[in-house]
């Protein structure tokens, strides 16, 4: 094999892969195989792998968790690797065919290529992720303060049921009226308190009187 031989090969493998993952994700291609490719970053970097029921191909960016909770990515994941092969291969190969540069100049020309690509591609990656993962406050788990319907009638002094949304999922729990008072299927109602598995209601009117 020449060298040309080696820069297309590399081109070849990386721009395919690159644009087959691409096309995976973006219409959801099933292909009848899966591919591994044994990357490792912080914690487990993205490959090809295809899902055991499907045979799906997808590319998954390398991330990990921090001490901290926090995620962080490693350079060294597929979407990277892939774009410094294409780049890498491509400008090597043109180099060879289309230049007078000794072999080790157009090594390090098509290095730095690929080294140029992949930090680009790594870079888009971390800004997409930081715009996406919005770290969760202790606020968004509480639900006093939430407005409700109550979906099971609550007797005096008795539970039933009420629904309600937050981070925008439907949920429900079981509720008793503050002040032990019914309340009928529809009643439209605000979580006062929350205690052990328990919501304590009061009538939305009352707040809006």
């Amino acid at each position: 094999m020449s060298l040309s031989d080696f820069y297309l090969l590399c081109f070849l493998v990386g721009f395919s892969l690159s644009v087959l993952s691409f096309l995976a994700g973006a219409v959801n291609i099933h292909l009848p195989f899966h591919i591994h490719l044994p990357f490792h970053g912080a914690h487990h970097a993205g490959g090809f792998s295809g899902g055991h029921g499907h045979g799906g191909v997808s590319l998954k960016a390398a991330a990990g968790k921090s001490a901290s909770g926090q995620g962080h990515m490693s350079w060294f994941n597929a979407s990277t690797i892939l774009a410094f092969l294409a780049w890498f291969g491509g400008v090597g190969y043109i180099l060879t065919k289309h230049s007078h540069f000794m072999g080790t100049a157009i090594l390090g020309f098509a290095l730095l290529a690929g080294l140029f690509a992949g930090t680009a591609v790594f870079q888009f990656m971390v800004r997409v992720v930081k715009a996406t993962s919005t770290p969760m406050l202790d606020w968004d788990y509480r639900v006093e303060g939430t407005v409700g319907t109550v979906s099971m009638s609550i007797r005096e002094n008795g539970t039933g049921e009420v629904i309600f949304e937050q981070n925008g999922a439907r949920k429900s729990t079981g509720a008793r009226s503050e002040d032990g008072t019914s309340l009928p299927k529809g009643t439209e109602v605000v979580i006062a308190r929350y205690d052990d598995g328990i919501a304590y209601v009061k009538r939305w009117d009352e707040f809006t009187k």
